[in-house]
């Protein structure tokens, strides 16, 4: 059956690998997911990632990070906006947690936290959060 939400199917393959204490997962490969794994990576949630082309499919492969005890990086990560129901905030994006965690943002100049949209003076679809 295909995936009718591909960032649903990204965020759920990323909390299982945590839960199950996996070094790696692979997830299919699009431009999007490409561009969500960079942000995660550049804000410290994930260790690295790689792009692998060799195969009939390409896949992104995610290096998950886990603290000194075990522990994985990511203690929550949910889907906000789903296909039946788009989530849009404006310019005046609210805080997750307080600035704890962040909210991830799909705008006009891309992928973006929730910081980076205020900074930058965007709004755009909410498509998860992540602390």
């Amino acid at each position: 059956m295909p995936v009718t939400d591909s960032i649903a199917d990204f965020i759920t393959r990323i909390r299982n690998a945590g839960t199950a204490k996996n070094k790696t997962t692979d997830i299919p490969y699009s431009k999007l997911r490409e561009n969500i794994s960079k942000l995660l990576l550049d804000k410290g949630y994930i260790k690295n990632y790689t792009v692998i082309t060799s195969e009939q499919f390409p896949f992104i492969r995610v290096d998950l990070k886990y603290t000194a005890d075990g522990r994985h990086s990511i203690k929550e990560i949910t889907r906000v906006s789903k296909p039946g129901r788009r989530i849009y905030d404006g310019k005046d994006i609210k805080r997750y947690l307080g600035g704890l965690g962040l909210f991830i943002l799909s705008t006009s100049k891309g992928i973006l936290t929730d910081k980076e949209a205020r900074d930058q003076n965007v709004g755009g679809e909410v498509l998860f959060r992540i602390y």
